[in-house]
């Protein structure tokens, strides 16, 4: 029994989700505020913007900053950048309305001759009270499509300057060691060129060894002779050369 009470008032909820879901929006109240209401003050905005000229825009501008109008400030500031790209105005197209938790927002559509644009007003449910006014540029599917490869380009050209740059910082670390080599060796005192003769003082120490060499020499074989001949004095004996015999 409980189990079907359950399920009749579940039935009961989900029917009057659907017949809620399916109400009409120009019928419904918006906490105090009828569908007119929404679009009169939706195009009372839209249909004013057009007629300023610059100077009233910047005159505009002045006046609600000192009040602190943020909303309408931010408005004028937006039509200000944006007049002169959508040309002449032309109609107020449809309002379409949706709520969304404790917030409202309604569309306004604005035909111009060069792109149409989409007024866009967030009310706060609780007070009914504008949070945000904003203008937004249609675009097309082509200009949309062009947009995106646009931006896909621009970020596959981003990424691949990186990776170059990257690759020239890694490879910038083979180069700086031979640059410093190359430096170092610049800046580094000249060496003398060793010498491959023998330096005069060891010749000079072996030519007096070998003369010493030659006089020992002299005096033994002057000291044989004289054995030889039988007298002791070797003063009657000169040598003129020394030859050597195999």
């Amino acid at each position: 029994m409980k189990k079907k009470l359950c399920l009749i008032v579940s039935m009961c909820l989900l029917l009057l989700g659907l017949s809620a879901c399916g109400e009409d929006p120009k019928k419904m109240d918006y906490n105090g505020k009828s569908y007119d209401d929404l679009k009169s003050t939706s195009e009372n905005l839209a249909s004013g913007l057009p007629e300023f000229t610059d100077q009233q825009i910047d005159e505009g501008i002045a006046y609600y900053e000192q009040y602190g109008d943020t909303v309408i400030v931010g408005l004028m500031k937006q039509w200000k950048e944006i007049k002169a790209d959508v040309g002449d105005f032309v109609k107020l197209g449809e309002l379409s309305v949706d709520k969304s938790g404790k917030t409202l927002t309604t569309s306004q559509l604005m035909d111009f001759t060069g792109r149409d644009l989409t007024l866009t007003c967030v009310y706060n449910y609780l007070d009914m009270q504008i949070t945000s006014v904003t203008l937004d540029e249609n675009y097309s599917l082509g200009e949309k499509m062009q947009k995106a490869a646009m931006n896909t380009l621009m970020g596959l050209g981003t990424v691949f300057l990186i990776l170059i740059l990257i690759s020239l910082v890694i490879y910038g670390f083979k180069i700086i060691p031979y640059l410093e080599k190359k430096a170092k060796d610049k800046n580094a005192p000249a060496q003398e060129p060793v010498q491959s003769q023998v330096p005069a003082p060891v010749m000079q120490a072996e030519q007096i060894d070998a003369q010493q060499d030659d006089l020992e020499l002299i005096a033994v074989i002057t000291a044989a002779i004289a054995a030889a001949e039988g007298t002791l004095a070797a003063d009657g004996f000169v040598v003129r050369s020394i030859k050597r015999r195999k």
